[in-house]
């Protein structure tokens, strides 16, 4: 499909071949021009140093990632444009300039230094999307303290746990949350979690209800610790490769991996795709439905948006509710130029049907990205026909928490193709290979490997370099992505899931992402997640759950419409009617979930689960 004339006639990148082959070509002498775009208070005497799995960006360069957002915009005189405006369901707005902004974190930055917390401690950060969450992540690498955000409802073992392993001294929470019009209680998890935990000497309660009391000497006021403090703080000058902050996520097994991300090359890399890929400028309005507690909600809300002096919309709350009118009604109120969403959502709206979108003016909306689990065509198209409707463009990414930015991706201006992802950013040099490392051809699916750290990869696992040291394999030629990925004769990357997501039925290699995708393409169907189960005679069967409107479609049916699209090999041999599938709190179906409550089998790490 081909973008609208406004889309290829607005975007800041003309060409990506050749910004892509300048990188090949020179990749020190790219990304060296990508981090002049920023301050730095000292220049760095090297771009990289990389020893697999080492590998190091700007090396002797110091710059902060929060005066860069901030004073760097101040002093080019945005200093009274608009930040950040903020919702919630309960009624609450708010609106901060770049001054503003700037005031609220650094009070919070020097009552953070009040408490003691100094350059290199730990903070974790468990609370809902929001302004002070935002200030908090920023008062942290403001002085040169380690950020960990823990999403807000995750239960206490999963608090306690990634407080246990990031060795925080503070914690900064909410007594509650609001979402689908009742308040969430989050401080009973935060007192439950300090019963497990070592170490943590200060509990900073942001009370958005009056009723709640705190309860424990260690316990500070977020308004009282704000109140007298200066709203000078000057921003320390963190070595590029100093930790920013450690984001915990969750893998097939074992326990949660801290993911460490670093202040110059997470803000060079933000910074540059915020620009070239999101095609954001100054007077652009930008939201992202995500959360903090991810890495979108880092990369882009937190950080990206201001890294380009751009202004953002936040919200806290649910897509559908007070009702399913409420996404479209904002895009309107605030001229919402540019949104990020997931797959997932996109399918919600679906269900909700395009009444929903009816009577609403979408016509500043000009890019509309997803990410996060393979997109089906059909949403795809369907974002299309109703959301971008006024010649806006639908552009799938692919990246991961490991990789703070998109790796893959359709940018604005270049023909999409719904299934591919799209073409590498500048750096990422990609390949298919079989489990003995056999290069593959165009249109063979296997394991994605990345050849090439780029600067806002992670830089190792929190106090497990082993972990770390193990995503990397000589054998297969590379970083070990997890994910199974196929590309055209064209360059059009797809990612097919995860590895453990293909499936294997008599020989045959099956994406579950092209099954699920089959099934959602009947009318009947809202949802549906494929797994593959033990088969004495194929090897593997295949089952399916699936999320129907108003009980329609049977299972004969739906067999049939997966028989008829993709052959009889796809067929799944069980189909389960479901009420909802068991999904992350960011939106990805749990499918290992599933595959262990069938064969009986231990769940292994479910903290990110949704309630």
């Amino acid at each position: 499909l081909e973008p609208s004339r406004r889309v290829i006639e607005g975007s800041l990148l003309d060409d990506y071949q050749s910004w892509y082959r300048s990188c090949q070509r020179d990749p020190d002498g790219f990304w060296a021009a990508a981090a002049r775009e920023l301050d730095w208070f000292e220049p760095w005497s090297k771009v990289s140093e990389i020893d697999l799995p080492r590998h190091r960006w700007f090396v002797g360069g110091r710059l902060n990632l929060s005066y860069n957002c901030l004073e760097r915009n101040i002093e080019r005189g945005l200093g009274d444009r608009t930040a950040l405006y903020f919702e919630s369901e309960n009624g609450e707005r708010r609106k901060y300039s770049y001054r503003e902004f700037l005031s609220e974190v650094s009070r919070l930055a020097n009552g953070f230094r009040s408490l003691g917390v100094e350059r290199g401690d730990r903070v974790v950060v468990y609370m809902p999307l929001g302004p002070q969450g935002l200030f908090a992540m920023h008062a942290c690498v403001r002085i040169g303290a380690v950020h960990s955000v823990v999403y807000a409802g995750m239960g206490a073992g999963a608090l306690a746990q990634r407080i246990n392993d990031s060795g925080a001294r503070v914690v900064v929470c909410a007594d509650v949350a609001y979402r689908r019009g009742r308040e969430v209680a989050l401080k009973p998890i935060v007192d439950e979690a300090m019963s497990r935990v070592k170490g943590v000497e200060r509990v900073v309660v942001l009370r958005r209800e009056e009723s709640t009391r705190l309860s424990a000497d260690y316990e500070v006021d977020f308004g009282e610790l704000m109140r007298d403090q200066s709203d000078e703080c000057r921003a320390e000058a963190m070595e590029a490769s100093e930790p920013a902050f450690i984001l915990y996520t969750s893998g097939t097994t074992g326990s949660p991996k801290g993911v460490v991300h670093v202040h110059g090359g997470f803000a060079v890399g933000v910074h540059l795709l915020m620009r070239n890929y999101f095609d954001t400028r100054r007077d652009d309005v930008w939201w992202s439905t995500s959360d903090i507690g991810w890495i979108v909600g880092h990369s882009y809300i937190c950080y990206g948006p201001m890294l380009a002096g751009a202004a953002q919309l936040i919200r806290e709350g649910t897509p559908d509710y007070p009702d399913v009118g409420v996404v479209w009604r904002m895009v309107e109120r605030y001229g919402v130029s540019t949104m990020f969403t997931a797959p997932t959502t996109v399918r919600m709206f679906m269900a909700m049907g395009p009444e929903a979108l009816e009577g609403a003016d979408l016509s500043t909306l000009r890019m509309f990205y997803c990410a996060g689990e393979p997109f089906n065509p059909e949403a795809w198209v369907w974002a299309q026909e109703n959301i971008c409707r006024d010649g806006g463009q639908v552009a799938d990414n692919y990246w991961q928490t490991e990789i703070a930015s998109p790796m893959l991706g359709t940018f604005p201006g270049m023909q999409a193709r719904p299934g591919f992802v799209g073409k590498p950013m500048p750096g990422i040099n990609v390949k298919v290979v079989d489990k003995e490392g056999t290069v593959l051809g165009p249109g063979r699916g296997g394991l994605l490997v990345m050849e090439r750290p780029v600067p806002y990869m992670m830089s190792t696992i929190y106090g497990d370099p082993e972990r770390y040291g193990s995503y990397w394999s000589e054998k297969l030629g590379g970083y070990l992505t997890g994910d199974i990925g196929v590309c055209d004769r064209d360059g059009y990357w797809a990612v097919l899931g995860r590895s453990d997501d293909v499936l294997n039925v008599a020989g045959h290699r099956i994406g579950t992402a092209d099954v699920e995708s089959c099934l959602v393409s009947h009318p009947a169907v809202v949802e549906a997640a494929v797994i593959g189960l033990p088969d004495e005679i194929k090897g593997e069967r295949i089952k399916a759950f699936v999320v129907v409107k108003d009980s329609q479609g049977s299972q004969r049916e739906l067999k049939a419409h997966v028989r008829a699209h993709l052959g009889p090999i796809a067929q799944p041999a069980e189909i389960s009617m479901v009420a909802a599938l068991p999904k992350t709190r960011s939106g990805k179906i749990m499918r290992r979930l599933l595959r262990a409550r069938e064969l009986g089998e231990d769940e292994g790490d479910t903290s990110t689960l949704e309630d």
